[in-house]
């Protein structure tokens, strides 16, 4: 279930029962012909699908996070790490207010892994409250089924490629993209990077079957519900 279909009072009731939640986070950045809310399309997709059956409420998705080395293309939005720390923060201090003290961030962007320590240092620091960083599409089954799809799955390619990233002015180029310099990428500027990338995308497939992409995110969804069913520890309300 959506937080945005419910009230105070339902959530109220709702903490009652299950101290579980889910909070989705992307990024606004450049994925070659697809959208720049790639990340945070799929982020809340996958977390409202693999939730819904459970149960479980999720919170609307933060649709900003760390992309400093995108910023030549235009669209894209990065913040900062003490930005993106500070908003964190204040958002699980106000679920753990509320009663959620489970938390499951399903993440969509590798630039926002600094979350995932964010969560350790809460978790020692309040002592009541259990939260786990998703990165749902390189979680175990869902890596491992990218991988047999195809060798390379990787950002802006074919593994983010599904009807609801596409746009329907912009269609695939056909055929693959050689691998680009990922080292140089990685110690060049934002400017150098778009030079070496070109597109955006890091390489392979622009695009595969619509069945197998599909067989990938219904992996992905079914990983994400495992994660948010748990185990959970046995944790005091706060």
């Amino acid at each position: 279930m959506m937080i945005s279909d419910m009230n105070w009072m339902d959530v109220e009731r709702q903490v009652a029962r299950d101290t579980r939640c889910v909070l989705p986070i992307g990024s606004v950045e450049q994925h070659a012909q697809l959208s720049l809310c790639v990340d945070v399309i799929n982020s809340e997709r996958v977390a409202r699908e693999a939730a819904e059956p459970l149960g479980v409420p999720v919170y609307p998705v933060i649709p900003y996070g760390m992309t400093p080395y995108f910023t030549a293309y235009p669209g894209t939005v990065t913040l900062r790490i003490e930005t993106l720390m500070a908003l964190m923060r204040d958002i699980i201090a106000s679920l753990r207010r509320t009663g959620f003290n489970r938390i499951l961030i399903v993440n969509g962007h590798g630039g926002n892994s600094a979350v995932g320590a964010l969560g350790q240092e809460l978790m020692a620091d309040y002592g009541d409250i259990s939260i786990r960083l998703h990165n749902w599409w390189n979680a175990p089954l869902t890596a491992a089924k990218t991988r047999e799809i195809h060798p390379i799955g990787t950002h802006a390619n074919w593994m983010e490629n599904f009807p609801w990233t596409r746009l329907a002015h912009a269609p695939a180029p056909e055929g693959e993209k050689p691998a680009p310099d990922m080292a140089a990428i990685r110690a060049a500027t934002p400017q150098k990077a778009r030079e070496i990338l070109g597109d955006g995308n890091f390489g392979g497939p622009w695009q595969v079957d619509d069945e197998a992409a599909l067989e990938l995110w219904k992996t992905g969804v079914e990983e994400t519900r495992a994660a948010i069913e748990g185990p959970w520890p046995e944790l005091e309300r706060s």
